[in-house]
């Protein structure tokens, strides 16, 4: 049974920084494609951040450009999601998700197989 786990999350004032960690266990973490999504009350979960099953690859949506980085640890089976310069826009439920099959790298919820359960990130003014 695959298990994420996600932590990090805080209530931070704009321009601050946090640093969340998916914790992955019970599965090949290495095969896995892994990403960052985020999802506010009544709207759909949105893609943040994913990165290959090497590393070797990042994507991010266009308004975290610069300001984001994501980065996987295979040895230590984690995923790291480095966010500065946080803005108000930026509060979300933070969700790491794993997927397993796909040759490419998804930014499409719905093609994630395994989700955590989420961290909260608030972000004041």
């Amino acid at each position: 049974q695959v298990q994420l786990v996600e932590s990090g999350g805080g209530l931070v004032q704009a321009g601050d920084s946090l640093r969340l960690t998916c914790a992955v266990s019970g599965g090949t973490f290495s095969s896995y494609v892994m990403g960052w999504f985020r999802q506010t009350p009544g709207k759909e979960r949105e893609f943040v951040a994913a990165i290959s099953r090497s590393g070797g690859s990042t994507y991010y949506r266009d308004s975290v450009k610069g300001r984001f980085t994501i980065a996987r640890d295979n040895a230590q089976n984690t995923v790291v999601l480095q966010m500065n310069s946080l803005k108000p826009e930026d509060t979300a439920v933070y969700y790491c998700g794993a997927e397993r099959l796909l040759a490419r790298v998804s930014t499409t919820s719905r093609e994630y197989d395994y989700w955590g359960q989420g961290t909260q990130v608030t972000v004041s003014s």
